[in-house]
């Protein structure tokens, strides 16, 4: 049997090696995962880096003179209909803004959908969706645009509860 003051070398040399083992198994297992990149902008997450700035210019620009509101009463897995109300800051209905949403799994794109051309009344944009392929939690992304000035505005909802949603 080892004395004792022999016995902490090997110990150093098995915890080396353990960290090694273990530092290799993450790379292989993060290689081996599937990577869901973020389109938080509708755009890949390079591009809406490198313009940043752009877009917090165009929000200040567009929020100074308009409002955009989620005004869906509530959401359910068929037949869904998506609004938003777009108005002035003085209160006017606007009705020439471009609106595009784009709903999305928070854990897979498997059920992406992008929708571009809503109805129009008074203000009120909405946009009627089939129904949604999976009951649960959606990201709901709206962007938002009137002349060269855009908002996104972003929003979890669940199928499951239809009055709850969060921004």
């Amino acid at each position: 049997m080892m004395s004792n003051g022999r016995i902490w070398p090997y110990a150093i040399g098995i915890a080396i090696t353990l960290v090694f083992s273990f530092c290799v198994a993450t790379i292989f297992i993060a290689e081996s995962s599937a990577i869901q990149e973020s389109d938080a902008y509708m755009i890949k997450y390079q591009e809406a880096d490198l313009n940043a700035n752009d877009f917090i210019k165009k929000r200040m620009a567009f929020d100074k003179l308009y409002t955009i509101e989620y005004v869906t009463k509530k959401i359910s897995g068929e037949s869904p209909v998506i609004s938003y109300r777009v108005s002035s800051k003085d209160g006017l209905a606007l009705n020439d803004a471009k609106i595009k949403i784009a709903i999305s799994r928070p854990e897979t794109d498997e059920f992406d959908k992008t929708l571009e051309h809503p109805s129009v009344d008074n203000g009120i944009y909405s946009f009627t969706l089939e129904e949604f392929p999976k009951k649960g939690v959606w990201n709901i992304i709206a962007k938002v645009s009137v002349d060269d000035k855009e908002r996104f505005l972003n929003i979890k909802t669940d199928t499951r509860n239809p009055r709850s949603y969060e921004f």
